[in-house]
């Protein structure tokens, strides 16, 4: 059964999670210890309602520890004077969407990934992270209005950004919903 979630699963997962990580490396390394976890648990596998939610839930609680350990090692790396890592390079409109991500705080960040590239519900998003439906949908406004401007300050530096960018990037545009939808 862990077979058939993980080709139905796994690279899903890993677009929502390069969304919320900003490193393929990284999303693909939580994806890849989600599934460890479940492989741990995996007596318990035929009583988890949605086993892609779940190991969804732990991928994003993985990305945030290293969320938290990364910004420390940034901070030590900036006292001794040393850069903190690049991203690797890929095509121009999506580095600017992944870039306008990762300037945004991290519980907008996984709002935003939650909702738009895993598809799922606002209420799904609350109980994947731990928090109220109004608090998901207070860091969609937040982070979709932050991402316009970022995205918008990025087309007027003469980068190759349009509105529509995200739509290459995402399986529903950000800015299409942002414009269109209430959440």
């Amino acid at each position: 059964m862990i077979r058939e979630v993980y080709a139905g699963s796994y690279r899903r997962l890993v677009v929502q999670l390069y969304a919320v990580t900003g490193d393929l490396a990284d999303a693909q390394e939580v994806v890849q210890e989600a599934f460890v976890q479940l492989l741990v648990v995996s007596r318990r596998l035929p009583h988890i309602e949605n086993p892609e939610a779940w190991l969804r839930t732990v991928a994003v609680n993985l990305a945030r520890t290293r969320s938290r350990r990364r910004r420390i090692l940034d901070g030590l790396l900036r006292r001794i004077g040393e850069p903190p890592p690049a991203v690797p390079g890929t095509a121009p409109e999506h580095i600017a969407v992944v870039t306008a991500l990762r300037k945004l705080p991290i519980g907008q960040r996984l709002a935003l990934a939650l909702h738009y590239l895993a598809d799922q519900p606002v209420d799904q998003v609350a109980r994947t992270l731990g928090v109220s439906i109004g608090t998901v949908k207070s860091r969609l406004a937040r982070g979709r209005a932050a991402l316009a401007v970022l995205l918008d300050d990025e087309a007027d530096d003469s980068q190759p950004v349009t509105h529509a960018s995200p739509v290459s990037v995402t399986p529903r545009s950000v800015s299409t919903r942002a414009r269109s939808s209430h959440v």
